[in-house]
């Protein structure tokens, strides 16, 4: 039997999964870093996207190593993909600007 498209649908669930924990995060720290009370905004949001991702993680793996490592890799790679989306615009730039010197 082919195990390529359980595998490759554990990994885009992994890519979701990642994609909701880390945009949760990035979330949580412009709300909390604002509010009132941001033990509860950071306590309250540590708990639900941890229980969302384990269960995530429990349910796409269903006793396979091999899904748990497929969705492991795409939540990996939807960190990546997060912290590149939310950084500030002066950061994204990768290519160096040139300095050019006025004639004197």
């Amino acid at each position: 039997m082919n195990e390529t498209p359980t595998l490759v649908l554990a990994w885009a669930a992994g890519i979701l999964l990642g994609g909701i924990f880390f945009g949760g995060l990035w979330w949580t720290v412009r709300k909390g870093a604002t509010s009132t009370h941001p033990a509860l905004w950071f306590g309250g949001s540590i708990l639900l996207r941890m229980g969302i991702a384990l269960a995530g993680f429990y349910i796409i793996a269903g006793g396979r190593w091999e899904r748990l490592l497929c969705c492991l890799l795409g939540f990996v790679m939807a960190r990546i993909v997060v912290t590149w989306v939310t950084r500030a615009p002066a950061q994204r730039c990768t290519v160096p600007i040139p300095v050019t010197r006025r004639a004197p």
